[in-house]
């Protein structure tokens, strides 16, 4: 199951795999757009987009190894879970005007060093290992949002879209079957792209099923229905 959202639409695909087949039957392979995901190292394998890794994933892993770890091996999910968290305040004083862009400049580089300097440190943790080597593989998508005023810094639009999608799999919803599964993400596209347009779905639906050809709409335009 696979969901993709922006401010102005999003699309669902149920599909047979979770490879980079999958996503680029939904994105193109020559996809060249912003792309705020998590770790999956498929999203990874689209080169041409310019890469935000969710920080809030990440957050979540240092808080979740903090809490089981011992005093010693705290320390590094701690540094990052710090640089982490400084990087979102300091896009939160970006955005509030309270740091000139040659500061914003200055913080963001002292952060990056401070990054690749707790990256460098080595770990006998197991756990710490991990983590160290899924940063490595993720350093360049950390700070984006920094670079790029707009961009989120965590991937907590799709992570919201897909929620109704996850409890309409758990009854069925007809996504057992292809024919279902691709009827289910068309239908649900439409719907919650028109509900982040704020815009009336039964004209719309009335209005293809009465069609006598197919034909394409535009959901994202301000232009509404007539009933």
């Amino acid at each position: 199951m696979w969901a993709f959202s922006s401010p102005e639409m999003t699309v669902y695909a149920i599909q047979p795999g979770r490879g980079l087949e999958q996503a680029a039957a939904i994105l193109g392979e020559e996809f060249d757009g912003f792309l705020v995901r998590d770790g999956w190292s498929v999203y990874r394998q689209f080169t041409q987009a310019l890469h935000q890794t969710c920080l809030a994933h990440l957050l979540r892993r240092c808080r979740e190894m903090i809490q089981v770890a011992g005093a010693g091996g705290a320390q590094f999910p701690r540094a990052i879970q710090t640089l982490l968290q400084s990087a979102l305040d300091l896009r939160d004083r970006r955005d509030q005007g309270r740091i000139s862009p040659h500061g914003l400049a200055v913080a963001r580089g002292h952060l990056e060093t401070g990054m690749d300097r707790v990256l460098q440190k080595r770990t006998r943790s197991p756990a710490n290992r991990r983590l160290r080597n899924h940063m490595v593989r993720e350093r360049d998508a950390v700070f984006t949002f920094l670079y790029c005023p707009g961009l989120e810094a965590t991937n907590w639009r799709a992570e919201q879209a897909i929620r109704p999608m996850v409890v309409t799999r758990k009854v069925w919803g007809g996504n057992r079957t292809p024919n279902g599964a691709r009827t289910q993400s068309i239908l649900l596209s439409i719907l919650q792209t028109c509900r982040q347009h704020q815009r009336p779905v039964v004209p719309l639906l009335v209005r293809l099923l009465c069609l006598p050809q197919p034909r394409v709409f535009d959901l994202t335009t301000q232009r509404r229905l007539s009933r």
